[in-house]
């Protein structure tokens, strides 16, 4: 799973109780000037659209919310939240897209359940945004496709950047529980949205060799190719060492279905670490 966060800084939640069509906000059965008027200032913000809504039964009444998360190039955090009821209230995230947020906000939790994009993440997902919600009912949201359905159940933890994948209900509460006190493990990583798949890949592999770490104790500094290989030097802060070089291989995996909805199966690149060593 190393290597395969889908990249990205800000993101779009916009609750939606409802089914979701499988292609998220762009098939929901809004007004579509106003589709058209968020959707143009989310790609303008390379920002990603989610749509969102707690686990379990859900109110079919009452103002819904949205939110701009956004993560800063200096690991700093920001949050902004609001409500709409009418669909011209959407309008707010426009404006919230070209403003700062609120910063020392907890992060979000979002468990992808997008049982019509693919079924794997509702069979899978569901049971771990249920889990979680029972210990941290504020934070969870199940959300729409975020990619890598062949790693359900799959989880985000927002505006923070971090993938997780093939987790259940058991491994997710450990590892969102990890997550919170400050300790990222490798085992269920699929990587940070603010790197690259190759230095996805060699954070993940650091973490396996020196244990876990927190989100920013760890920073590349250095990617290099070296012919069909390259090496990530990864510097870290105490007690984590200093400066660690890792080589990786990047190689075409075998074929494999790719989404429980494939009709034939796929290749996708795998990034192998064929080296680590510290200074």
């Amino acid at each position: 799973m190393a290597g395969t966060a889908s990249p990205g800084l800000v993101w779009v939640l916009i609750e939606h109780r409802g089914g979701w069509p499988p292609n998220g906000f762009d098939g929901l059965d809004l007004d579509a000037g106003t589709k058209a008027v968020v959707s143009t200032a989310a790609r303008r913000a390379n920002a990603r659209v989610l749509l969102v809504r707690r686990p379990g039964p859900r109110p079919r009444h009452g103002p819904k919310r949205w939110a701009v998360l956004r993560y800063e190039s200096s690991g700093a955090y920001q949050q902004l939240w609001g409500t709409w009821e009418r669909e011209e209230d959407l309008a707010g995230i426009v404006t919230a897209l070209a403003s700062p947020g609120s910063s020392g906000l907890p992060p979000v939790i979002l468990i992808c359940a997008h049982g019509r994009h693919d079924p794997c993440c509702a069979v899978r997902g569901r049971p771990v945004g249920r889990a979680l919600s029972m210990r941290w009912p504020e934070l969870v949201w199940e959300c729409s496709h975020v990619g890598g359905d062949r790693f359900a159940a799959n989880a985000v933890v927002a505006p923070d950047g971090v993938y997780y994948g093939g987790l259940d209900a058991e491994s997710s509460v450990a590892t969102i529980e990890a997550h919170l006190g400050g300790r990222i493990h490798a085992e269920y990583l699929r990587g940070y949205t603010d790197l690259t798949p190759l230095q996805q890949a060699a954070v993940a592999a650091v973490l396996e060799r020196f244990g876990p770490a927190g989100r920013h104790d760890y920073q590349v500094t250095e990617t290099v190719r070296q012919g069909e290989r390259w090496r990530i030097r990864i510097t870290g802060r105490p007690p984590h060492p200093a400066s660690i070089d890792v080589e990786l291989e990047a190689r075409p995996s075998p074929p494999c279905q790719l989404t429980c909805l494939a009709p034939t199966t796929g290749s996708v690149m795998v990034y192998e670490p064929t080296s680590i060593r510290s200074a």
